[in-house]
């Protein structure tokens, strides 16, 4: 029988998704965790690569296993939960079809991507202090309208990806702003007037069948080039039409980067 496991993880601590020779990664961690609570040897299939530092919020993945759990679903969450590392949580197991497959089978994936505008102590390590002094968010959204479709990516791509195409679909792509968490909890009641504004916090989220290696780090990246008034926004239809990597922007860190969503 085949399960699916939803989770999220912490990627601070991790060099990515996958299953690396001598780095830390979730998916060994899982695979770890599964066969010792199980007592034999199990291995797990993800959605998809993430890389070193990036996280994740109701990612998925899947494991086969001959019958019925020993436990009940919730209490084999629990022991799971209890034995992972503080980084990575499980919300759910839950049996599946036997051909439904967390990778091949996910019809679409949303990465979200967030950046602050001034220093904030409490974001450090989930978003990105962009610190530019001019960012125009109406051009940066005006260039993600070239971004939906089916095209080559290509230029936003890792060079030395072993993948068979450079083909993907975007569904959407923008930018915008939100109040964190700790602004809205601190704000003061009474003015109901924030510490900061939402101004200063924005997010950029795209969604899509499938993406390349970096690819939305080297987007983001190249959107901001647009906001700081390097480029005009058609200049990303350039980049995607004609462009290869070197000529698109750098990749922002990986720190401040969310698979959050994969839908089958």
């Amino acid at each position: 029988m085949r399960y699916f496991l939803c989770l999220s993880y912490d990627g601070s601590a991790f060099c990515g998704w996958q299953i690396q020779p001598s780095s830390p990664s979730v998916q060994a961690c899982l695979e770890r965790t599964l066969s010792r609570l199980l007592n034999r040897p199990v291995s797990v299939t993800g959605a998809g690569r993430t890389d070193t530092g990036v996280h994740a919020a109701g990612y998925i993945a899947h494991f086969d296993w001959d019958g019925n759990l020993p436990f009940e679903a919730s209490d084999f969450t629990y022991k799971l939960n209890a034995m992972l590392p503080r980084e990575v949580v499980v919300h759910s197991v839950t049996p599946v079809a036997e051909d439904l497959h967390a990778r091949f089978s996910a019809r679409c994936r949303e990465y979200t991507y967030f950046i602050h505008r001034r220093k904030d102590p409490f974001l450090r390590n989930y978003s990105w202090l962009c610190g530019y002094p001019v960012l125009d968010f109406d051009a940066m959204n005006e260039a993600c309208r070239y971004l939906p479709g089916t095209h080559d990516f290509s230029c936003f791509e890792k060079t030395g990806g072993d993948n068979k195409t450079s083909v993907c679909t975007v569904r959407e792509a923008f930018w915008k702003p939100y109040t964190p968490s700790h602004i809205q909890v601190m704000s003061d009641p009474a003015e109901d007037v924030p510490l900061e504004t939402s101004a200063d916090y924005w997010y950029f989220r795209i969604a899509a069948d499938r993406f390349l290696r970096n690819m939305v780090r080297a987007t983001v990246g190249s959107l901001i080039e647009v906001g700081r008034g390097k480029h005009r926004p058609e200049w990303i239809a350039e980049l995607i039409e004609s462009g290869t990597r070197s000529d698109a922007g750098e990749s922002v860190p990986g720190h401040a980067l969310f698979l959050n969503k994969v839908e089958y």
